[in-house]
C-alpha cells in the first residue's frame, strides 16, 4: 500500500474531526448560514470571492446557489467576484488589493452578505473587501485556514477551520462548509426536498 495516500487521508480525517470537536467554530457555522438565509429573505445578494482555488471554490458555492445542488428548486441570488475583465480592470488600474472591494462597492448592498475564502488569512484583498462590507453595513463572513486577529476584527463571522501544513486540507474543510451552507439555505426555503430523510 502507497503510505503517502493513507497519510493524506489520514491528515484529513484529522483535520475533519477537529473541526467537529471544535464547538465554538460549529457555533459559527450555523450563524453563517442563518446570516445568508436571512440576507436571501430580504431579496439580497450573496457574494463570494477568493484567490487561487479558493477562488474556484467561490465559483462553485455560487453556481450551485444560482443553478442546482442536489435536486431542481429555484434559483438564489449570488454571484462570485471571478469576472476576468473587472479583475485584470481594477487590478491594473488599482492594484490586486482592490478587486474585491470594488466589485462590491459597484454591486453591492446594505443587507447583502459576503462569503470570503483566505486559507491564510492574510489576503490583502479579502481584508479589503471586508473592511468595505463592514463600513456599508454588509455581513460578511471569512472561510479561513490561520487566525488573523486584524481580519477577525472586521468580520461578521470569522469561522477558521485549521488544518495541515498546507493549504489544500484547509480548501477541503471549507468546500465542506459551502455545501453545508447550501443545504442549510435549501432546508429553510425548500424543506419538502428533504422531506424523505
Amino acid at each position: 500500500m502507497n503510505q503517502s495516500i493513507i497519510s493524506a487521508l489520514t491528515e484529513a480525517q484529522s483535520a475533519l474531526e477537529a473541526l467537529l470537536a471544535n464547538e465554538s467554530e460549529l457555533k459559527k457555522i450555523d450563524r453563517a448560514a442563518k446570516s445568508m438565509i436571512e440576507c436571501l429573505t430580504n431579496h439580497g445578494t450573496i457574494f463570494s470571492c477568493g484567490n487561487g482555488g479558493s477562488m474556484c471554490d467561490a465559483m462553485h458555492f455560487a453556481e450551485e446557489l444560482t443553478g442546482r445542488y442536489r435536486q431542481n428548486r429555484k434559483g438564489y441570488a449570488a454571484v462570485s467576484i471571478s469576472d476576468p475583465s473587472h479583475l485584470s480592470c481594477v487590478a491594473n488600474d488599482f492594484g490586486y488589493e482592490e478587486v474585491f472591494s470594488r466589485y462590491i462597492q459597484s454591486h453591492g448592498a446594505k443587507g447583502d452578505c459576503l462569503v470570503a475564502l483566505t486559507t491564510s488569512g492574510n489576503s490583502k484583498n479579502v481584508i479589503k473587501a471586508a473592511e468595505y462590507a463592514q463600513q456599508e453595513g454588509i455581513t460578511s463572513i471569512v472561510l479561513s485556514g490561520r487566525v488573523n486577529p486584524e481580519l477577525a476584527a472586521i468580520s461578521d463571522l470569522y469561522i477558521c477551520t485549521a488544518g495541515g501544513q498546507y493549504a489544500d486540507r484547509v480548501q477541503e474543510l471549507h468546500i465542506k462548509l459551502l455545501h453545508i451552507f447550501i443545504e442549510q439555505i435549501e432546508r429553510h426555503f425548500h424543506p419538502e426536498l428533504y422531506s424523505d430523510e
